[in-house]
């Protein structure tokens, strides 16, 4: 059996050793955006826009080499799932949504995976089985690196689809949004939306919460207040480590390992699967490497969380930290299955509600919890 990626032992990324702890984090990027490009086979123009993203961040990356610890390494990793007889290729995903581990988005009660009109990444963020997830990274960035690979961020309710198994219609009450603030029509929405579905909980894995079954079992450093750069390692998983860590759609880790940005909408017209560019505001979605020790919120499938350090997602203050990541969605063009596009057009007219209330900047208050590293949080 083939290993799950073969670039080779010389772009393994992140294994915790003297040799990895002993390289800066532009050395470790470096050789993680090697593995991006040979991988998911990108075009230079597009390897050149992710590569700028990067640069301009000091952060962003597989956490911080200095102090960061994963509990397997990526060889490890990749010894594991070859044991185990696991492989994640899948040439019929990859056919229907055009590129490498992504899976596609329907209802296998009444559809097939041919039937879906968009797919969501596999893995966070390389989405590259075995290596580590991409962490202290903004939304807005995430939502830029999303759109260099030819794919977008995802809308909230995608993610949930995803966990839960099947899709379902959005279920945003866009009509909370109307004539008030966006931190009022969130709060709003999000009870509702809670409400709604707290009698059907489930996790990615099953109908209930289980310990071990996901990347949830590392730890946190001492000394970490819960954003600090030099405190806080990422001490994450590789991914696809816990292959039973998987919704029924075959989508992984989204129980444990990183949290991840998606994308909230306060009206049609900030729907990234509609198409818009401008987008909504930050939600997080998830849980993280320690949840079997600290739950420190709920993490079944279609939760939505409070708006912790929330802002709008394209906000270039928008939050990062060391356990938080992302993945990507992708639209597939009407005309056939399997071929990317940013999004389909937005709809005009009476479907949509007026958008002005939602479209009110945030407060001072709420800016200034968007902060750099060194914030407290989880």
């Amino acid at each position: 059996m083939k290993p799950i990626w073969t670039t080779g032992l010389a772009l393994l990324v992140g294994a915790w050793s003297p040799w990895v702890s002993a390289q800066t984090l532009a050395e470790r990027n470096a050789e993680l955006l090697r593995q991006i490009e040979e991988v998911h086979k990108l075009a230079p123009a597009q390897m050149d826009k992710i590569r700028a993203l990067f640069a301009g961040s000091r952060i962003i990356g597989q956490g911080n080499p200095a102090i960061t610890q994963h509990p397997v390494t990526s060889e490890q990793c990749e010894v594991k799932l070859r044991q185990q007889g696991v492989a994640y290729a899948n040439p019929r995903f990859e056919r229907i949504c055009g590129a490498k581990y992504m899976a596609p988005l329907y209802d296998p009660a009444t559809q097939k995976p041919e039937d879906a009109t968009a797919c969501i990444d596999q893995f966070e963020f390389p989405d590259i089985p075995c290596a580590y997830p991409v962490v202290w990274v903004k939304a807005q960035e995430a939502a830029e690196i999303c759109a260099a690979e030819g794919k977008r961020m995802c809308d909230a309710n995608e993610w949930e689809d995803a966990c839960e198994g099947r899709t379902e219609p959005a279920d945003y009450r866009f009509d909370l949004a109307a004539g008030v603030s966006p931190e009022v029509a969130i709060h709003a929405m999000r009870l509702a939306h809670n409400r709604a579905h707290a009698d059907d909980k489930r996790w990615s894995y099953g109908p209930a919460y289980e310990r071990g079954i996901c990347a949830t079992g590392s730890f946190k450093n001492e000394g970490c207040n819960g954003g600090s750069w030099t405190q806080c390692g990422s001490n994450t998983y590789p991914a696809g480590d816990f292959p039973a860590c998987r919704s029924p759609l075959e989508v992984y880790d989204l129980n444990g390992n990183a949290a991840e940005h998606m994308n909230l909408p306060l009206n049609p017209a900030q729907m990234s699967s509609r198409g818009s560019a401008t987008l909504g505001y930050t939600e997080m979605k998830g849980s993280w490497f320690i949840f079997d020790t600290y739950r420190a919120h709920e993490d079944w499938c279609r939760w939505r969380a409070p708006f912790w350090h929330g802002t709008r997602v394209m906000d270039p203050h928008s939050h990062a930290n060391y356990h938080l990541g992302f993945r990507c969605c992708n639209s597939l063009s009407a005309k056939s299955s399997g071929e990317r596009s940013a999004g389909t057009p937005m709809l005009a007219g009476a479907a949509f509600i007026n958008a002005t209330s939602a479209e009110q900047p945030l407060s001072a208050a709420r800016r200034l919890m968007s902060l750099a590293p060194g914030q407290a949080g989880p």
